[in-house]
């Protein structure tokens, strides 16, 4: 099987790390890193350094590059890049895709399948989401700060075993990966979480512990949180009654100078993913008739020049 990771960040170098490091040596299996600039020459001269809670290794893909065209077909094809940045992806490795491959956008937002869709006109489409804390230390190196790990994915529509032999594929390298029959509650339960978490850190500058530990902010995120399932229940989407309590409760229990990577970027002066996290609500609550007020302010704080 040929594998490629699109975005070799956080989330692609973690995952496409393991990968490669169980993968790329093998007869059965090549593994593809796409990635860009410095990281990628690093990549190429000295492997992917992942620094982790299990442990640190470093892996080697089959092939590190920047340009798909040397790739050919691939079977199966991870999208790890930023929400902003998903459609030039798409269209970068279109010509890649063989009627029977194999799509899963493992990044923030709750309409990727859509948005793949409209661009990638052949191939399968599943959708996909992770629960981990992972950055660029420096160019070849990739840290996991935190999470679970857990990498669950699956088909929108239908049934998921015909994609059972990706779970094992991702189990046997040591990824704790979970086959899911209602991946759409999955990413919405996520995105209820760490939306409405990434628009109010960024706005205030202040990490999960000084959110939680004040009244008047804890307040604003619950109510977000309420926003955003009242966008789920309008579409149909069946969230735990509890959901927006298991929230609150998980990031309490996160340590008290954790940032979210929209307000890292932020403070980097990098793009953000406004439009993935608050952009989508305003705009989706308009056009189901779904009041939003918080995130509509949120936005205009947020884009403001």
């Amino acid at each position: 099987m040929k594998i490629a990771i699109v975005g070799i960040g956080g989330v692609g170098g973690y995952y496409g790390g393991k990968l490669a490091l169980k993968y790329a040596a093998s007869d059965d299996h090549e593994i593809f890193f796409i990635a860009r600039g410095e990281h990628l020459d690093k990549i190429r001269k000295d492997g992917l350094k992942l620094i982790t809670t299990e442990g640190d290794f470093t892996a080697t893909p089959s092939l590190a590059t920047d340009n798909p065209k040397e790739l050919g077909l691939l079977d199966l094809i991870f999208f790890c890049v930023k929400g902003y940045g998903l459609e030039n992806a798409a269209r970068m490795i279109a010509d890649n895709l063989h009627s029977n491959t194999v799509t899963i956008p493992l990044l923030n937002g709750v309409d990727n399948v859509e948005r793949l869709s409209s661009i990638l006109h052949g191939g399968i489409i599943l959708n996909g989401c992770v629960y981990i804390s992972t950055r660029i230390a420096h160019p070849g190196v990739i840290q996991q700060t935190g999470g679970s790990c857990k990498l669950i994915f699956g088909p929108e529509s239908g049934s998921a075993e015909p994609y059972r032999k990706i779970e094992t594929l991702l189990k046997d390298a040591d990824i704790k990966a979970e086959l899911s029959e209602n991946i759409t509650v999955g990413a919405w339960s996520k995105y209820l979480f760490v939306g409405p978490l990434a628009g109010i850190t960024s706005m205030l500058g202040k990490p999960f512990g000084a959110i939680m530990e004040n009244e008047d902010h804890r307040t604003m995120l619950e109510e977000m949180m309420k926003e955003v399932k009242l966008i789920a229940d309008a579409k149909g989407i069946p969230l735990p009654e509890n959901i927006i309590e298991q929230s609150l409760e998980v990031t309490s229990n996160f340590p008290y100078e954790t940032k979210s990577s929209m307000q890292m970027d932020r403070e980097k002066g990098n793009p953000m993913e406004v439009d993935t996290f608050i952009g989508y609500i305003v705009k989706t609550g308009k056009s189901l008739g779904v009041k939003t007020p918080l995130h509509e302010e949120m936005l205009i704080i947020l884009t403001a020049k």
